[in-house]
């Protein structure tokens, strides 16, 4: 027996995975549960009220005329976020005590059915692309052990077959937590907040990734300011089509 199945086999025995929808033994969620998910088989504008449904063949357009100014080219999401308790939980439970990080495999899963069912299996899409997560500061990383969004990337990199970089972007100052905040403040908490680390090789006249198409990832996108901030600074290194994904979308 590999040691991998070995060790999955010992967790599965000793920490027995529980559906978050039911709790059904087995696993975090049971197919019954993921029927229920609202998975989206369309895309939207990255407007904040009454985002449109778009067309995003070969990825091209992610914006209405409305939104156009917005340094992100567009974003695929696969859940709601408002009001919907499961997938709350489901979220909650991968960045908040008792972090379960090993739902990561449950949430890119939710996230690849999106692309098969919206149409984003396409070499057209994930071709010369990579993906970088939405980093988080120091102090968060100590606490929690891990970033959620880059555990995300890792999971959607084994079935996308595209690559994760995650030591080209880098938050350099602690932020309150969005969710607590207004859109203004939003806004303000996390500007000058990303940067590009100099260590990597990202500086702004010499871009590590030319011609590359960026997938920022995260796991909520509420307001868009945490992503438009990290494409800002992407964009200033020299990276011209910088993309969002996200597991849920609220509003």
């Amino acid at each position: 027996m590999k040691f991998e199945t070995l060790k999955e086999f010992l967790l599965d025995l000793f920490f027995p995975k529980f559906c978050l929808g039911c709790q059904k033994e087995g696993c975090y969620l049971c197919q019954d549960c993921r029927a229920i998910l609202d998975i989206s088989e369309f895309d939207y504008c990255l407007c904040e009220k009454n985002a449109l449904r778009i067309s995003t063949i070969e990825g091209r357009a992610g914006r209405c005329q409305r939104c156009r100014d917005k340094t992100l080219s567009g974003l695929y999401f696969a859940l709601p976020y408002k009001d919907k308790l499961l997938t709350k939980k489901l979220i909650g439970q991968f960045k908040y005590q008792p972090y379960l990080k090993d739902l990561a495999g449950t949430l890119a899963s939710i996230l690849i059915e999106h692309f098969l069912i919206s149409g984003k299996n396409t070499d057209e899409i994930w071709e010369n692309s990579v993906l970088i997560p939405v980093p988080l500061d120091k102090k968060k990383l100590r606490a929690r052990g891990y970033n959620q969004s880059e555990e995300l990337a890792k999971e959607l990199s084994k079935v996308l077959k595209i690559p994760v970089i995650s030591n080209f972007l880098i938050k350099t100052k602690y932020t309150k937590p969005q969710m607590e905040l207004s859109k203004q403040e939003r806004e303000k908490n996390i500007l000058n907040a990303f940067s590009t680390n100099k260590k990597s090789g990202g500086v702004s006249d010499t871009p590590p990734l030319p011609g590359k198409k960026v997938f920022l990832v995260d796991d909520v996108y509420t307001t868009g300011s945490t992503m438009e901030e990290c494409a800002k600074v992407l964009k200033n290194a020299g990276i011209k089509n910088i993309w969002g994904i996200a597991i849920a979308r609220e509003g």
